[in-house]
């Protein structure tokens, strides 16, 4: 891939974002023609250029582009694997990573796509690879699972470098095995899943346990057969 990323610079000079508290997913600020965003986090928006397809570009927010340069460590300490996009480069307030195909797995939930066992089994081995580099396998969830011909790509490694098991893969993992024929190529409505994702935000708060708050979702749902 050649290194004209560069072209989609005066575009991206016309964005800022700003984070928001609660966690909540951060505030784009400015427009241009020349860019569509395709994807939101709590740190970060990232943006496709139409004039250099092929790269993706990572814009943090003001008060998190510390950030950056872990997340630009944390690949090169990836290096090249099938699991993980590839870093080209950064800047001051955003990073140059390659352009990935495929609907995240909370996309495949809204539009009933159906996601197979190989999935879950890649990001397993991903999430071993990870450990071999010296890396910690975090906040690996429905968002940051790409899916590309029936197989997974792991995007935002931002979190790689910090201590302790968050389990959130483990709970998805056994939320897929126990509960996902419920729901098997049915698409679920973005109100639920984002209700969801709230409760589970809040699990620790007012579930004693994960299947606690699995009992509590199946019967608040209409997925009970």
């Amino acid at each position: 891939m050649e290194n004209n990323w560069e072209t989609a610079s005066p575009y991206l000079s016309k964005i800022r974002i700003t984070s928001n508290p609660n966690n909540q997913p951060v505030t784009i600020h400015g427009d241009s023609d020349g860019l569509k965003c395709i994807g939101v986090g709590t740190d970060a928006a990232v943006f496709q250029c139409l004039y250099v397809p092929s790269y993706a570009f990572k814009i943090y927010a003001e008060d998190k582009v510390s950030k950056i340069n872990i997340e630009e460590e944390v690949y090169h300490t990836l290096g090249e694997s099938p699991f993980f996009s590839t870093c080209f480069a950064s800047t001051e307030n955003y990073l140059v990573l390659s352009f990935e195909e495929g609907p995240t797995l909370f996309d495949c939930l809204l539009q009933g796509i159906h996601i197979p066992e190989s999935v879950i089994l890649d990001v397993e081995d991903a999430r071993q690879y990870i450990r071999e580099q010296g890396l910690n396998p975090r906040d690996i969830h429905l968002k940051n699972i790409l899916m590309q011909n029936g197989r997974a790509k792991i995007i935002d490694v931002s979190e790689y470098i910090q201590p302790g098991n968050d389990f959130r893969f483990e709970h998805l993992k056994k939320a897929y095995e126990d509960h996902y024929h419920r729901m098997d190529s049915k698409p679920v409505p973005f109100w639920l899943l984002e209700t969801i994702r709230k409760w589970y935000n809040q699990q620790q708060k007012y579930f004693s346990t994960y299947e606690e708050f699995m009992q509590f979702v199946i019967k608040h749902t209409t997925f009970k057969k």
